[in-house]
């Protein structure tokens, strides 16, 4: 009986050692996981070549970029102003590592305010319905910060037309705080893994407990 017992309690113990162990590797490893760094590429009037901003060396420039469009619904309107009425045309590209994910044509200078135009066709090959939408207020302001050349203007105001879906996980926009979210998640692993042990020498200390009143 003894030794049975003592089978029993060493099975166990290997058996939830290694769930624990696994576990633990696991979800440290996807914790680790870096997301690929967020661009952008710009191209239009006053640009000889095009502009390209990496998270990397301009996070800051690439994420207000990208907020510039990463508002707009699944339907835009079918028709936009007249084109006389658009201004210079300024056409993103955002990109998560090296690979293009979607375009879009900015026009900051719209009468009646800036507009985002969303092409059909996008490349990423995703289903989308192309339309047109009404830009952030600062739209100008950001091109213009982030090198295109513009104009300055005085009277924007920060933000704008806003809500929707974004174009691209918040986690490859932000760097820091994918770096964030790893420490985050290897402290969590940490408390989890501390409880499992926990729980392993309670079971372990009842189990032992139990086989000493069957020995006596």
């Amino acid at each position: 009986m003894v030794r049975t017992m003592r089978r029993l309690v060493a099975v166990l113990t290997g058996g939830l050692a290694a769930a624990v162990l696994s576990f633990g590797l696991t979800d440290t490893a996807k914790a680790a996981a870096k997301p690929a760094p967020a661009g952008v590429e710009i191209i239009g009037e006053g640009l000889a070549v095009p502009l390209r901003l990496r998270a990397e060396a301009a996070p800051a420039h690439v994420v207000a970029i990208i907020d510039q469009v990463n508002f707009l619904g699944r339907t835009g309107q079918a028709k936009g102003p007249k084109g006389a009425d658009l201004g210079p045309k300024y056409t993103v590209v955002v990109f998560a590592g090296d690979v293009a994910k979607q375009t879009y044509d900015l026009y900051p200078k719209a009468v009646g305010g800036p507009r985002v135009y969303r092409p059909a066709k996008q490349p990423d090959a995703r289903k989308t319905a192309a339309g047109w939408f009404l830009g952030r207020l600062n739209m100008s302001e950001t091109l213009r910060t982030a090198g295109v050349p513009l104009e300055r203007q005085f009277d924007t105001v920060s933000g704008g037309v806003g809500g929707g879906e974004r174009v691209i996980p918040e986690d490859a926009l932000n760097p820091a705080k994918g770096i964030d979210e790893a420490f985050g998640e290897l402290q969590r692993l940490m408390l989890l893994n501390i409880a499992v042990a926990l729980v392993i020498t309670s079971g372990l200390a009842g189990i032992a407990l139990l086989v000493r009143r069957r020995t006596r």
